[in-house]
Formats: C-alpha cells, structure tokens, sequence
C-alpha cells in the first residue's frame, strides 16, 4: 500500500500570533534566502493557499503586508514578483556579559512613562535578598524616532538616592555601571520569547501578539542584595543573540 506523505505546514497552529502574520514571515524568509529572486514570480495564491492550509483570504493578507513594505507587487492577470529583498532588521544584539549589556546603553535617554502604581516586585529565590525597598520606572527605549524596548526596572532605594538625578535621566544599568564604589558580585540575563499583548503593541508600535523577546536582568551586590531588577521586551523582529560556542583559532591564539 502506497504511503501519502504530507508536507508538514510551516505555520505553528499553536502559535498566538495571527495566521496571515506567519505566512508574511514565511514568504519573507524565502526571499531571503533566495528562493524567488528580484524580479521573480512567486507561487500562486493557490498553491500558497494549499501549501500554509490557511483561506484564500489570510494569503491575500500575507501579501498585501509585503506589498506595503515594498517586497512583493501584484499584476492583474500576471502574478505576483518579487520587487526588493527585504533588509536584515536584527541589528539589536543581546548582551552575554557586563560590558556588552552596559555599552549600547550608555548613553541612551528614556522616554520615562508616568504611572499610578508600580506593579508587586516578584524575587525569584536565586535572585539575591531583597533590599528594604525599590524606586521603580516604567520607560521606553528609543532608536530614532522608533521604540525599541519597554523597560520595566526595579533599583534598591540606597542605590537609587546616591544619585537620583541620573536616574532621572539615564538607563539605569547604566547608572549603576559609573559607580566608583560598588562592587557587583553578579549579573545576569534570563531571554525568553512571547507575544505582545495590548500595552506592550501600543508602546512598541507593534501587531498585537506580535512576538517578542523577553530578558530579565537582576544584579546583585557583594552581601547578596538585589540592588537592580530589569523586564525589558524587545520586538521580535530586532534581537538576536550571538553565543560564541566554541573558535579554534581563538582557542590556539
């Protein structure tokens, strides 16, 4: 008996993030990858159709999305043809040590956010003790004119009042990296991916459950202090995280 062998869809039918979105990115990273170069037609809305096993009507999402970004054009009766390869938007990397974390953000201004209530400081167990108490700031990171991040950040009061007016002004990594006499006995990173919920979409400028990276930083002090707790979420399309796991020649220089 003859076995009929089903391609597997590349579509996640799990996934939160919208349908059309999905089959946006597939189609997307075959033009990156060479698939369909400038100038090519790409596979009918039939076959794209059959191929995702999504409706007519999410393919026709799907493409109109690239046709505004200016990948793909439709011609009545001819097709659809590739018009550009689309640019690399990945240029945020993850940092994987202190001095990396610190650099980018060094010089950064926050668009600090007003809020009513700071929201219930949640300590993880290896996270360090925490202090008697935390100044909180909600803020947006900006590239430009674009945001980049939404920064959540907790700093342990007898930090925050050495120096409240650059708190007030800078990110606070990046505060807490210029002090001459504080010893840090750790920092470290948790990433995590997830989708974007209503808030985070509006201050991003991003689909809702569009998806997200999320890192949590905590750094504590030589006693085991907390003294800095970060929830930063990035948009999904600008992080990458690069892990140099092993380099011969590294190695053997």
């Amino acid at each position: 008996m003859k076995k009929t062998i089903r391609r597997k869809s590349e579509l996640d039918a799990h996934n939160r993030v919208p349908r059309y979105l999905q089959v946006a990115s597939a189609l997307r990273q075959r033009i990156k990858n060479g698939k369909w170069a400038v100038g090519e037609k790409i596979a009918t809305l039939e076959t794209l159709e059959q191929e995702f096993q999504v409706a007519r009507v999410t393919v026709r999402q799907a493409i109109d999305l690239l046709q505004s970004e200016g990948i793909l054009r439709s011609h009545q009766g001819k097709g659809t043809f590739v018009t550009r390869v689309p640019e690399s938007r990945r240029w945020l990397e993850l940092a994987t040590d202190w001095d990396e974390m610190v650099r980018p953000i060094k010089h950064n201004v926050p668009r600090f956010l007003q809020i009513e209530h700071a929201p219930t400081l949640r300590v993880e167990p290896d996270e360090g003790e925490p202090a008697s108490g935390y100044m909180f700031f909600r803020s947006i990171q900006m590239r430009g004119e674009d945001p980049y991040a939404l920064a959540d950040v907790y700093v342990a009061d007898h930090i925050y009042n050495q120096a409240p007016a650059e708190f007030g002004k800078h990110a606070a990594l990046a505060v807490i990296a210029e002090f001459p006499d504080l010893e840090i006995a750790r920092a470290h990173q948790i990433l995590t991916i997830g989708a974007a919920d209503v808030e985070v979409a509006e201050h991003l400028e991003i689909d809702l459950n569009a998806p997200v990276a999320e890192a949590r930083c905590f750094v504590t002090d030589t006693e085991g202090v907390l003294i800095y707790l970060g929830e930063i979420i990035y948009p999904g399309d600008c992080v990458q995280l690069n892990i140099e796991l092993f380099n011969r020649g590294q190695n053997e220089g």
